[in-house]
């Protein structure tokens, strides 16, 4: 039958053109579709497949996945979950690259391009990569990695001489000195992206960057660790061409700055320990400015406004709510072309709160009805309601991805359960990823069940102290057609609900819980949800040493995981090379 079938479409679409139409053919969810039709189908787009994202690094394996794709010259791979980065997994849990990199040097001769995202990368891996496909990697990118130090950069350094993008950021990097950097001057003349933001990387000489600017002359992206700003007066007129820049820092007296020019081109800017008097060094050029990222910046609200007010072409802002409701109006009034904004939490809550530095609902009607091109909300709030949530869902038509996480400082919130606000921002959205995070009796078990309804879209979902009981659970998993990922913190519900839950949401593919009702040590209510390739991980509770709101060291109990996920793999222990069925590529992969 596959062979008639595949002879069928033959005759309709010779293998030729065919073979020049899936070229054109790049969103991830299309590619799997057409690898189903049959198996000709299947064969054309694993000869064709040029980028892969496998979500979870233990949901195939490098063998299988050279086998079938062998002409990849793009791999993103993803290790540790992502509450690894909020200290909730293990630091020993797992995410080693190392057997993915042997298979890259051995087998995957196209590949020019790689990105391992929370995955622990050791020297030794570093120094094969760099021997075996030092002469033709473009793209390298070891985001939010660890286990690897300033030795293993210097095998990269060195010897991949074609390197366009090298990217660390928020990497945990052992330090020894800066001859990565040194060697990355003399060696390249055709970088194009650099980046070590956050990476805690101090021995890095000015000299160098500027050698760098100088003798890369597509050099448009620059994102560095700490270095006094009036040091890097020679680099910023070397880099002619420069459209993004972020780090630095201001340790002078604030007249000095007045001296330095930054490059033409520039329309990204990340200014760390900017404050107030060195607001001025962005004056001149913030009616250019299409991305602003003040995580790091020492500005309270009103220079937040006064920066903000002078950037009508700004497109993405990264800040934290210091920023306040009254910066958020000033966003709506004078920004309308935003289409990204990200609002983290500040260090210190009671003192901005008592300048009137926290986000309310009253900020986020302004932010709905000024910017109706925000395709990118996450924001941490001090306070919501229903109207706020119906506001964004009757206005901005084009959000796509929407996070909010309610603070819990203050105890008095107006207009709790947010069931119809919910209901009325996912009826009004056509989101694709959505982030929920409350405290107890923010949403009912009616409001989860508005979510099941109204998420036909979205494929990645964070839920956090939602919904009352196990009935919430099971009627919100009778909807969400789409869901791929759903993590899950702080929730009352059973093994055996979210066991169920699981068979119900029929495109599942990956599920991380902490916190549940535990109905014994073994798990085994959980078995409900088993069946071929599941693999399901318990992560037992443990203690972890936290920072109280006043700085002091606590120590806190860490609730139990659940980790649940697909994989062509078996179990992520034995990581055999088994042989199974075909899957479509969606079961694990996204392009």
């Amino acid at each position: 039958m596959e062979d008639r079938k595949s002879n069928k479409w033959s005759i309709g679409m010779p293998d030729t053109i065919f073979g020049l139409v899936i070229e054109h053919i790049v969103d991830s969810r299309d590619r799997d579709a057409v690898s189903l039709v049959c198996r000709r189908w299947y064969e054309i787009d694993a000869l064709t497949r040029k980028h892969i994202t496998i979500a979870l690094c233990y949901t195939t394996t490098p063998r299988r996945l050279q086998r079938r794709f062998q002409q990849l010259r793009s791999l993103k791979l993803k290790g540790k979950p992502r509450a690894a980065m909020f200290n909730l997994i293990p630091e020993d849990w797992g995410g080693f690259v190392t057997p993915w990199v042997e298979e890259i040097a051995k087998s995957f001769s196209c590949l020019e391009s790689l990105h391992f995202r929370r995955m622990i990368v050791k020297d030794s891996d570093l120094e094969l990569l760099a021997q075996s496909r030092g002469h033709a990697l473009k793209v390298l990118k070891l985001d939010k990695c660890s286990g690897f130090s300033t030795d293993g950069l210097l095998h990269i350094t060195r010897l991949c001489r074609k390197l366009k993008t090298l990217f660390l950021e928020e990497s945990s990097v052992d330090e020894k000195d800066g001859e990565w950097l040194h060697e990355l001057s003399l060696n390249n003349t055709v970088l194009e992206t650099l980046n070590f933001y956050m990476a805690d990387l101090a021995k890095v000489r000015f000299q160098d960057l500027e050698v760098i600017a100088r003798n890369c002359r597509s050099l448009v992206s620059m994102k560095i660790s700490d270095c006094e700003i009036l040091d890097l007066a020679g680099f910023f007129r070397a880099a002619g061409v420069l459209e993004e820049f972020a780090g630095g820092s201001f340790n002078e007296q604030p007249e000095k700055y007045s001296t330095v020019s930054l490059p033409p081109r520039l329309c990204c800017l990340g200014l760390t320990y900017m404050g107030k008097n060195e607001m001025t060094i962005v004056f001149p050029f913030a009616s250019l400015l299409r991305k602003l990222d003040l995580l790091y910046a020492l500005l309270d609200t009103e220079d937040h406004c006064l920066l903000i007010e002078r950037c009508p072409n700004l497109e993405v802002l990264e800040t934290r709510n210091v920023i306040g409701d009254r910066g958020l109006e000033v966003l709506a009034r004078y920004c309308k072309r935003l289409k990204r904004l990200r609002i983290e939490r500040g260090a210190d809550e009671q003192g901005m709160e008592e300048e009137g530095g926290l986000v309310s609902q009253r900020g986020i009607i302004a932010l709905a009805q000024g910017c109706l091109e925000l395709e990118y909300l996450a924001v941490y709030v001090s306070d919501i309601t229903n109207a706020s949530l119906e506001c964004i869902g009757r206005y901005m038509k084009n959000l796509c991805d929407f996070r909010l996480v309610l603070l819990d400082q203050e105890e008095r919130i107006t207009d709790l359960p947010l069931d119809n606000g919910v209901r009325a921002l996912l009826r009004g959205c056509k989101l694709r990823r959505f982030a929920l995070y409350l405290r107890p009796g923010g949403l009912t078990d009616v409001g989860l069940s508005y979510i099941g309804q109204h998420s036909d879209n979205i494929r990645w979902m964070l839920l956090g102290y939602v919904g009352e009981t196990d009935e919430g659970l099971l009627a919100f998993s009778r909807g969400c057609p789409s869901l791929q990922k759903l993590e899950m913190r702080g929730c009352c519900f059973s093994e055996r609900a979210l066991a169920f839950a699981v068979l119900q949401l029929t495109s599942l593919r990956y599920l991380w819980v902490q916190g549940y009702r535990a109905t014994s040590a073994t798990g085994c209510d959980l078995l409900a949800m088993a069946r071929p390739y599941w693999n399901i991980e318990l992560i037992p509770s443990r203690q972890v040493v936290v920072a109280d709101p006043h700085g002091e060291a606590v120590v806190v109990e860490n609730p139990a995981h659940i980790l649940a996920y697909y994989s062509l793999a078996g179990q992520r222990e034995d990581f055999p090379d088994t042989v199974c069925p075909l899957l479509p590529p969606s079961s694990l992969l996204t392009s």
